[in-house]
């Protein structure tokens, strides 16, 4: 495709020549960039909030979940979680199960890591602009859910210049439709870059109406995730974005 012919496509709303497939090594860039990220938020404490609310169809709320727990390390080096306080639970019809904990600390935060990539196929989805950012945007779905997985399914955000993921938007698989109903929301969670260095999860949001067969309930999810401070000496990172 010539200058011109470029000119146009762009002129008509069209993708560019480019944007139609992916850059050369994307996934292997964007896996070590995640792996390492990986990495260096197992080096750090930060402090989590969750706030389940459950509502009416018309919005009044009916019940209620909070709990906060820091992410701390004892003086030994080893990392833990501890809870801050008691959770207070007021929820009426919506019941937490241990899948519903496991996605909070698993697949809310997922991590596109090297290791991940077995269990996970991906197809380019073109660009995309969020917070400002150009991104790459690619779709990630599982390749087979085993039992008792819990994965990540839907898209996520690459930003073009470090090749750091930035937003992801999907729910945790698989919905469980049997004899143990349990339905999981659609979320967004957003990253923010700390230290300068690593985009680590920010803010997880979820709003979505949850089809029962007892009825329909609506699910809204807040989780936090504060404080991010280093354990430890500094080390010096490289990236592999070549």
């Amino acid at each position: 495709m010539t200058r011109a012919m470029r000119i146009v496509a762009l002129l008509c709303g069209s993708l560019s020549a480019w944007a139609d497939e992916p850059p050369a090594g994307l996934l292997r860039r964007v896996l070590e960039r995640e792996t390492v990220t990986e990495e260096q938020r197992a080096n750090y404490a930060y402090r989590q909030k969750v706030h389940i609310e459950e509502l009416e169809p018309g919005g009044r709320k009916r019940g209620e979940y909070r709990e906060a727990r820091d992410v701390i390390f004892s003086p030994e080096g080893k990392r833990f979680e501890q809870l801050v306080g008691k959770p207070f639970r007021s929820l009426d019809r919506l019941v937490l199960t241990e899948e519903d904990f496991r996605d909070i600390r698993e697949v809310q935060p997922f991590l596109f890591t090297r290791d991940s990539l077995p269990m996970y196929q991906t197809k380019y989805k073109g660009e995309d602009t969020t917070a400002g950012f150009r991104c790459w945007l690619l779709q990630v779905s599982p390749r087979q859910i085993l039992d008792g997985q819990r994965l990540f399914e839907g898209l996520i955000w690459v930003h073009q210049q470090d090749l750091a993921v930035i937003r992801m938007e999907g729910r945790a698989v698989p919905q469980m439709l049997g004899k143990k109903e349990n339905l999981f929301p659609r979320f967004v969670t957003v990253r923010k870059l700390v230290d300068g260095k690593f985009w680590f999860p920010e803010k997880t949001s979820a709003d979505d109406v949850l089809q029962f067969r007892s009825g329909a309930l609506r699910m809204k999810m807040a989780i936090d995730y504060e404080t991010y401070k280093r354990f430890g000496a500094e080390s010096t990172v490289t990236f592999d974005l070549k």
